[in-house]
């Protein structure tokens, strides 16, 4: 049942329209993230994004990029991580052009699209497993940001990647210790199969550089640490530029939704690059040890542009206490996404 709103009396028109369409972009990832995962697997995820943005088609392009496509462009640290399931990876590629000047370098951004994630052979416990469905909670982010642009008509060019498959155990998944080699030829010692976000963002964020862009933004449910860490009371940040972290932190101040700036230091970088049979460990020398930290380090190493942001929304996933949020399955950084796309069309 679809439910509409109006504005009665004399209030801001076109402040009310955009607060509806974000409400929609929330309910979009929220219904993606909610929905069991034999009801979305990465086929339906893309082709529920490509049917929101039927109506917008004089401005998106849509590209379903299928295992062959992922094979030619060498992103073994994905293929690794699809391997295991039955059901078939998809890197979805989505093209906003809001801004007539077709020389405008896009927005980059970049969600984890993990539709169901069972920790492959490094098996998660059963407690709570069930809500693994939402661990694209990063791709849901990104594309319903997309789709919000698009319905606000926003005066910028976005570029959106969701590489999208399941991490399951089989006789074909990743092994601890197997060891397989990035889109940027980096190779990457895999010794715990359940830190498999970074495996699949680390090639498209290599993906991403080819597009030339202005900033590049990546969300992912990516650690438990993160929660430990920050709780739901903020969304970690990690970024490399002071000017890419001014404008989310505006972002979040107009939106409310708390954004927590957290270290990139060498630290981090050498527990990951500390490795016996290849240039980076998926999980870093002491694996309990600064997770979120470490992640983001590992994330780094596929990074060459200047201005980049890795959004770790484990914490922030789900409505813990957040009284203005009903409770359940929903990314709170979402109106911040949106709200950094409208302030860079501003």
């Amino acid at each position: 049942t679809r439910v509409t709103t109006q504005l009665h009396g004399s209030g801001c028109v076109s402040g009310w329209e955009k607060g509806v369409l974000y409400g929609e972009g929330q309910n979009l990832a929220r219904y993606l993230m909610e929905a069991p995962a034999n009801h979305v697997t990465p086929s339906v995820f893309a082709d529920t994004i490509t049917n929101r943005l039927a109506p917008y088609a004089d401005h998106v392009t849509v590209h379903k990029r299928s295992q062959e496509w992922i094979e030619e462009q060498q992103m073994g640290a994905f293929l690794s991580v699809s391997k295991g399931s039955e059901e078939p990876p998809v890197f979805l590629e989505l093209h906003y052009n809001g801004c007539p000047d077709n020389a405008q370098c896009p927005l980059l951004l970049v969600g984890k699209g993990i539709t169901f994630d069972s920790g492959g052979i490094s098996l998660k416990p059963p407690s709570g497993m069930d809500a693994m469905r939402a661990d694209m909670g990063g791709a849901a982010t990104v594309c319903s940001a997309i789709v919000t642009a698009a319905a606000l008509n926003l005066p910028i060019n976005i570029i959106g990647l969701a590489p999208l498959c399941e991490n399951m155990p089989s006789g074909k998944a990743n092994k601890p210790g197997d060891v397989v080699t990035a889109k940027n030829g980096k190779t990457i010692q895999v010794d715990n199969t359940d830190a498999e976000g970074r495996l699949i963002l680390a090639d498209a964020l290599c993906y991403a550089h080819s597009f030339n862009p202005r900033a590049i933004v990546n969300a992912a449910t990516l650690t438990g640490a993160m929660d430990v860490a920050l709780g739901s009371a903020a969304t970690g940040v990690f970024t490399n530029s002071d000017w890419l972290w001014e404008q989310l932190h505006k972002a979040s101040v107009v939106t409310g939704d708390r954004v927590w700036r957290m270290p990139l230091f060498q630290h981090y970088t050498r527990q990951v690059t500390d490795c016996q049979l290849a240039d980076l460990n998926n999980v870093g020398k002491y694996s309990r040890s600064g997770g979120a930290c470490t992640a983001a380090a590992f994330l780094r190493e596929f990074v060459t542009a200047p201005h980049w942001a890795h959004l770790d929304i484990a914490g922030v996933m789900t409505n813990k206490d957040e009284v203005r949020y009903s409770s359940g399955t929903l990314i709170l950084e979402l109106f911040l996404i949106f709200e950094l796309l409208a302030s860079y069309s501003g």
